[in-house]
């Protein structure tokens, strides 16, 4: 199990850019299925997560190559259904929660899919209904063995339909929209996620040829084609990682510039940030952060404390409300971070209670953070990282203590930053990669 050592207290400077997205990448990686041409995609991050997904993939029998740096082609001329029944298969794709969106392409082109539970963050209970109650509604037919717990849909004559989900799920909009772009007919999904990273699939399947109308709302219309062809594809930057770098430089008092950030899909972010007393400027697609020696909270009009909730885009992505509860430990005032989504995501700031910080969880999905204006800096201690965005919270609470911390468990940060220590350290920080 490899360990961060963070010196803390050491404030950094220059230039950074973020990574591809990795939740785009999962989706994106995906929808190579749907077609025996070559899909090439760049700005792949080399995240374990999406290594892992392209790993599977050639195991399934995709024919994959790598570009450079970032960009690798795919080409899914025939996949391998005896292995999807292995056990490799089976102990390879439930590592990953976004292997649950091989399902939709497969049984749209092969009218079968095969899924072990998927795995993840441990974060609470994250329900898979949406995906296979949208399968249904197409007419595939559904099963769980729940001795195995391994998911199986079949359905060869997929039909469009009305469907309203019952919840806005980025995953399950994915997955649905794969299985009903080869659908004969119309499909019609109300409350749709509408997340930049799903624009971005719908708008790469128009380019294969599929018909997608509606891209950006919560009502997407999908005429069923024959058949899709190869395309090629760019990510976008990472919207987590940008916000995990706006914050962690307020909070270490760093002067940062970061790169190519596409400002026009970072949605609500900045403005949140912003409420948080943040200061940045926009430069072209660049975010300049000059460095903080305070930063307020605001209060709402009348006066209230402050509320930061997750919610469906364009509402504040969950994925980044670790990131928002750290820097709060440090800003002058309070708020209240209400975890929507995920009971058990806000479990990690025992470790930041540890380290100093004033937080009170009030129940599973809701904590108060009194700030401590930088009058008072966290301790440093050791912990552990139980997700991928604690994880990186923790890093940012790690760069900004007094002292030597030990983070434990890092491969759960690398499973969705690219060689974070390195790319920091870069800037000056002190992060010692151990084992």
């Amino acid at each position: 199990m490899a360990t961060f050592e963070v010196k803390g207290g050491t404030p950094l400077e220059g230039e950074i850019r973020p990574q591809g997205a990795k939740n785009e990448a999962l989706q994106v990686l995906c929808a190579t299925l749907l077609t025996p041409e070559k899909v090439i995609i760049h700005n792949i991050p080399a995240i374990v997560d999406v290594l892992q997904l392209i790993e599977l993939f050639e195991k399934m029998g995709v024919i994959v190559h790598r570009l450079g740096e970032g960009s690798y082609s795919f080409e899914a001329k025939e996949i391998d259904f005896d292995y999807l029944q292995s056990d490799d298969y089976r102990d390879r794709a439930a590592r990953l929660r976004g292997s649950v969106m091989i399902i939709g392409p497969l049984l749209a082109r092969y009218g079968v899919g095969y899924i072990p539970k998927p795995g993840g963050d441990k974060i609470g209970r994250r329900r898979l209904d949406t995906h296979f109650i949208g399968f249904q509604k197409l007419g595939a037919e559904f099963d769980f063995d729940t001795g195995t717990n391994f998911f199986s849909v079949s359905g060869k004559n997929l039909k469009g339909c009305y469907m309203l989900l019952d919840e806005a799920s980025v995953t399950g909009t994915a997955n649905i929209v794969m299985a009903a772009v080869l659908a004969k007919g119309r499909t019609t999904i109300y409350n749709a996620a509408c997340e930049p990273y799903v624009q971005q699939l719908c708008r790469m399947l128009n380019r294969m040829g599929a018909l997608i109308s509606g891209i950006a709302s919560n009502l997407l219309v999908i005429d069923g084609v024959e058949s899709l062809h190869g395309t090629a594809h760019t990510l976008l930057p990472d919207m987590i990682e940008v916000g995990s770098f706006i914050g962690m430089a307020a909070m270490t008092r760093s002067r940062i510039t970061i790169k190519d950030v596409s400002f026009e899909n970072l949605g609500i972010i900045p403005a949140q940030f912003a409420r948080m007393g943040i200061e940045f400027e926009q430069r072209g697609d660049d975010i300049y952060i000059p460095r903080h020696e305070h930063y307020e909270i605001e209060s709402f009009i009348d006066g209230s404390i402050m509320n930061i909730a997750d919610a469906p885009w364009p509402g504040l992505t969950p994925d980044l409300l670790s990131v928002f509860l750290v820097v709060a430990t440090q800003a002058k005032g309070s708020v209240l971070i209400h975890q929507k989504m995920f009971e058990s995501r806000l479990f990690f700031v025992d470790k930041l209670i540890d380290m100093g910080a004033q937080i009170i969880l009030c129940d599973p999905h809701r904590a108060t953070v009194i700030g401590h204006d930088h009058k008072i800096r966290l301790r440093a201690t050791t912990m552990t990282s139980p997700d991928i965005r604690a994880g990186v919270a923790l890093l940012i609470a790690a760069m900004s203590a007094d002292g030597r911390s030990i983070i434990q468990n890092v491969e759960q940060i690398d499973r969705g930053y690219q060689n974070i220590d390195g790319r920091l350290n870069a800037l000056g920080a002190c992060i010692r990669r151990i084992g």
